[in-house]
């Protein structure tokens, strides 16, 4: 494929989008920075639906025109995509001069084609869809969408032939399997056409806001019907026929999947009526709920992007509606559940892979690395695999399998650390070059992993390729998404790329008041008291898995640690940085006392307590695992 032209839906503009508008457009974006790095010229259209009734509406409760009300808008939908770093070629509008050619190109086509008719439509009629509604499409009486009671209207139409393209339409999904996806979609849509279509409006009378039909001024062309044809005008239907022959038929049109019925039947059969060439695939995502809630304007659950990506930025929003949310199907999005994929997904893992890595090259090598041998074979061949992985998984447009395939790499990566002690053999003259190698096979791997996270975090992946010596600029998946052992690479170490967010845990006494005991007697004084075993399973003992560890400062002893135990996160202080280096504990499994109350060490509240052995006069060690159970277990 030399060329790939997608688009999104139009947005009405009656209001700033929400969250779910935005992981629409995310997606989208996704997949054009993905064909740019395969070396496919892309051509990503984007746009704002401004002839509908609602934005008219809303014009005009400002006390502006439509057209001031529709270009204040833009501006601020561009805002928007641009906080959101979206990489669109184009942004149409419904209200150019562009647009207004290939609607009135199309709809005379369609008309000499003998398949528009003057007609008299009565039925209900849903002012938050702008759809007719039939009666087997409401639940009580209401819109399932916006759960209000349709209009009854009755008025002068004219109509589009649309049951003529049954049969047609049904041949082509038989022909092209692939022409709606995911799965689920198709089988909506297949079941819908076999059941039989109805010829549907294509028009509204008594309106002046919206673009004349060629064929009678008097009436101006349905909103649905106007709103689909962007796609094609945008790339010159109407206007250019050079640019239309290049870049038409569109290769992706990714919509919600509210309105698969429009792009999946409604437009294709528009264009088999004008003689045009059809989409070559459709893909209708599902919606975001927020805190299990449709994500939506009219219902008062919608979440504003911009507040979103200025939490921590745009890329840490993109990854996670990327990798926690299966693209076709729905997902949830709550505010705890994205700070605390934040702090695992970026903070523990990626971010602080990136600074160890950095700090050994710099301590041990000056950051200055250049291969002494061959690489890991076990990391070598997971990168081969996770790349291949990756590329099947985005050419599919299952977006979250190739997130989830970079990150094995990453989680690999960490392994391989746990597993290769860089700073044991720092400490060997003679493994001078293994360590070499060792720091080598990391910050490549490290490389590669951010070559495959570009499309989804752009920036972020940018700044890791700079620390760990490579290069972002004209990236192509062929040539950088391969595991490389060649050429020095200058790592630079520098602050946090994602600062951990501290979540507070609220405990119901918090602040235990000062004891009035006296001081227990030492061993010397008097022999150790024995407790029950009630009094022991009060004390609850967990499994945890470390995260991250670095030392305290100003402490000799200290060692602050995130830990995972299986329900939670939790910062714990611990007293052993004399016999572990930080880098070492990332990954270990731990004994923690769970239920002990929070103190404050150094200025650090410390959840529970890392469980060790510390002879008189040894050095700590800490209790482990042969084989870890998982973190959370209840250690007895």
């Amino acid at each position: 494929m030399t060329r790939f032209f997608l688009t999104t839906a139009i947005d009405y503009v009656n209001s700033r989008p929400h969250l779910g508008t935005a992981y629409e457009k995310i997606t989208a974006d996704v997949i054009a920075r993905y064909k740019r790095l395969c070396g496919v010229d892309t051509y990503f259209l984007m746009g704002n639906d401004e002839h509908s009734q609602n934005v008219f509406r809303k014009a005009a409760e400002e006390g502006l025109s439509p057209l001031a009300y529709c270009d204040r808008m833009e501006q601020e939908f561009r805002d928007t995509w641009r906080h959101l770093n979206l990489s669109f070629d184009d942004f149409i509008r419904t209200t150019q001069p562009r647009h207004k050619a290939g609607v009135t190109a199309l709809a005379k086509r369609i008309y000499d084609a003998g398949d528009i008719y003057e007609g008299v439509y009565e039925g209900w009629y849903c002012v938050g869809c702008e759809a007719f509604k039939q009666e087997k499409d409401l639940v009580d009486g209401k819109c399932p969408l916006h759960l209000t009671t349709p209009q009854w209207i009755k008025e002068k139409n004219y109509f589009f032939r649309l049951a003529k393209y049954q049969q047609p339409l049904l041949d082509h999904f038989a022909a092209h399997p692939e022409f709606l996806q995911p799965a689920m979609r198709r089988n909506e849509i297949l079941r819908l056409l076999e059941g039989g279509l109805e010829d549907i409006s294509v028009s509204r009378a008594g309106q002046a806001w919206g673009i004349p039909l060629p064929f009678d001024a008097a009436s101006v062309v349905y909103v649905w019907f106007d709103a689909l044809i962007n796609y094609a005008s945008a790339v010159g239907l109407g206007s250019d026929q050079q640019m239309f022959d290049r870049w038409w038929p569109a290769d992706l049109h990714i919509i919600g999947k509210d309105i698969t019925r429009f792009h999946a039947v409604i437009w294709p059969a528009m264009l088999m009526s004008a003689g045009v060439a059809l989409p070559r695939q459709v893909f209708g995502h599902g919606f975001i709920t927020f805190n299990g809630q449709r994500m939506s304007k009219s219902l008062g659950t919608a979440i504003d992007p911009f507040e979103a990506a200025s939490r921590f930025g745009p890329d840490p929003l993109r990854l996670y509606l990327v990798k926690e949310i299966a693209f076709g199907g729905d997902g949830d999005f709550s505010w705890t559940r994205y700070d605390e994929r934040y702090n695992v997904d970026l903070a523990n893992n990626l971010g602080n892979l990136v600074s160890r890595v950095t700090a050994m090259a710099d301590r041990y090598r000056q950051g200055r690395l250049l291969p002494t041998g061959a690489g890991s074979d076990r990391l070598v061949r997971l990168g081969e695999q996770v790349a291949a992985d990756y590329r099947h998984s985005m050419d599919a447009y299952a977006l979250h399998e190739g997130a989830a395939a970079a990150y094995r790499l990453i989680d690999g990566t960490n392994e391989f650390i746990a597993a290769t002690s860089p700073w044991a053999l720092a400490k060997d003259p003679g493994a001078a070059d293994r360590l070499t190698q060792v720091l080598f096979d990391a910050a490549e791997a490290i490389r590669l992993a951010a070559v495959l996270l570009t499309p989804i975090m752009p920036t972020a992946s940018a700044e890791i390729l700079r620390r760990v010596g490579g290069s972002s600029d004209g990236l192509c998946l062929d040539r950088d998404g391969r595991w490389r052992n060649n050429g020095e690479r200058g790592l630079v170490q520098e602050g946090s790329l994602w600062p951990r967010k501290e979540q507070t845990i609220v405990t119901d006494n918090p602040t235990p008041p000062p004891s009035t005991q006296h001081p227990a007697p030492s061993i010397s004084e008097a022999a150790t008291p024995r407790i029950s075993i009630d009094d022991f399973m009060k004390v609850e003992l967990r499994v945890a898995k470390v995260l991250a560890a670095e030392r305290v400062p100003k402490s000799r002893r200290l060692i602050k640690v995130q830990v995972d135990v299986g329900t939670e996160q939790r910062t714990l202080v611990a007293g052993i940085a004399e016999a572990y280096e930080p880098e070492a504990l990332v990954g270990r499994s731990v004994v923690i006392v769970f239920n002990l109350q929070p103190a404050t060490l150094m200025g650090i509240e410390s959840n529970g307590m890392v469980l060790a052995a510390s002879p008189d006069g040894g050095k700590p060690t800490l209790v482990s695992f042969e084989d870890p159970p998982p973190p959370g277990t209840r250690v007895r």
